[in-house]
């Protein structure tokens, strides 16, 4: 199931480039036209050399905790991204701000910034309920949308490729609304629940080839072993949408002294992202990386200011650039 080619999942695409839904449920002989149909792919990307290989930075606005989008959005160039990945409450409240403030004005602070939303995180609507996000999505431009799968947990073998298969013939008209509003679905590997395991996040890419379905990795949730990690970000190729530069280290789930919760982040727990970012290079990925954690309760920010914030994010991006030094 490896692939070499690269997704674009950030590139924004307009209505007459996308394929109709009928169009969209492809063979794999028809996988990568399809993907090119969509704009997930283009012949540019395809030819990138793999030395030019950079991260596409995104920053979820859950890491400030309920900090208005005023204040958060002058920050998020400063941490090399040019994106806004917006939250919900409970981890934050910027969608709910979003709604507030109306669209017209949250355009205009995304422009004053010269900002573009790149994703929506919708846990609580899960993959059944996104039809009204899939249209904001659109209004923006906004190809991304993560949100996590729906099934029973603790599977392996059979059954779960059978409970897998069962969630995506549930997905398929979901998927067909997504792709008229051009709208990526990221499923991430959730855990305790279905899509908590490699192996079912292979299943999920193997039995639905629509390119606007896609994978939020996040390796958190999975063992923290390099070489293993590496192998499924070969595997899954061009589905991958979402990379969260993110590890267990001492868990989320507890509260923690704050020394001890920041080794979620990278170049602060032991796991190495150097091979990551190797496997991510080898498939030219130019998804969407964020960089991330989880605070203990959540909804607070992961340090008590907005400057100590984007500054603890710009301490993981150093240690990322310098893993990105050692790619061959």
């Amino acid at each position: 199931m490896g692939n070499s080619t690269s997704s674009i999942w950030p590139q924004v695409i307009s209505k007459s480039q996308v394929a109709e839904p009928r169009d969209l449920l492809l063979s794999r002989r028809g996988f990568c036209a399809g993907l090119l149909a969509a704009g997930a792919l283009s012949w540019e990307a395809l030819a990138q050399p793999a030395a030019d290989f950079q991260l596409n930075y995104l920053v979820g606005s859950s890491m400030f905790g309920e900090t208005a989008l005023a204040e958060i959005l002058p920050q998020v160039r400063q941490t090399g991204s040019t994106a806004i990945d917006i939250w919900p409450r409970k981890h934050g409240n910027q969608r709910e701000q979003l709604d507030e403030m109306g669209e017209e004005k949250f355009r205009e602070l995304l422009d004053s910034q010269k900002l573009r939303l790149g994703c929506l995180t919708q846990y609580k609507l899960g993959p059944f309920g996104l039809e009204n996000e899939f249209q904001l999505a659109h209004r923006f431009g906004c190809r991304t949308i993560v949100t996590e799968g729906v099934g029973p947990k603790g599977l392996s073998g059979k059954e779960l490729k059978a409970a897998v298969a069962k969630f995506v013939e549930q997905l398929k008209p979901h998927l067909e609304k997504a792709a008229l509003a051009d709208v990526v679905v990221a499923i991430e590997n959730h855990g305790n629940g279905l899509m908590e395991s490699a192996d079912a996040v292979r299943w999920l890419v193997e039995l639905e080839s629509s390119p606007f379905l896609g994978i939020a990795l996040a390796p958190y949730h999975l063992p923290q072993d390099e070489a293993f990690l590496a192998t499924l970000i070969r595997d899954l190729g061009p589905r991958l949408a979402v990379f969260y530069a993110w590890q267990h280290g001492n868990g989320c789930m507890t509260k923690l002294p704050k020394e001890e919760e920041l080794l979620q982040l990278p170049g602060r727990g032991p796991l190495n992202f150097t091979p990551l970012l190797q496997a991510l290079k080898d498939i030219r990925y130019q998804g969407w990386t964020e960089i991330f954690m989880h605070p203990v309760p959540r909804g607070i920010p992961i340090l008590e200011s907005t400057a100590a914030v984007t500054a603890e994010i710009n301490r993981s991006r150093d240690y990322l650039s310098k893993c990105l030094s050692q790619l061959t």
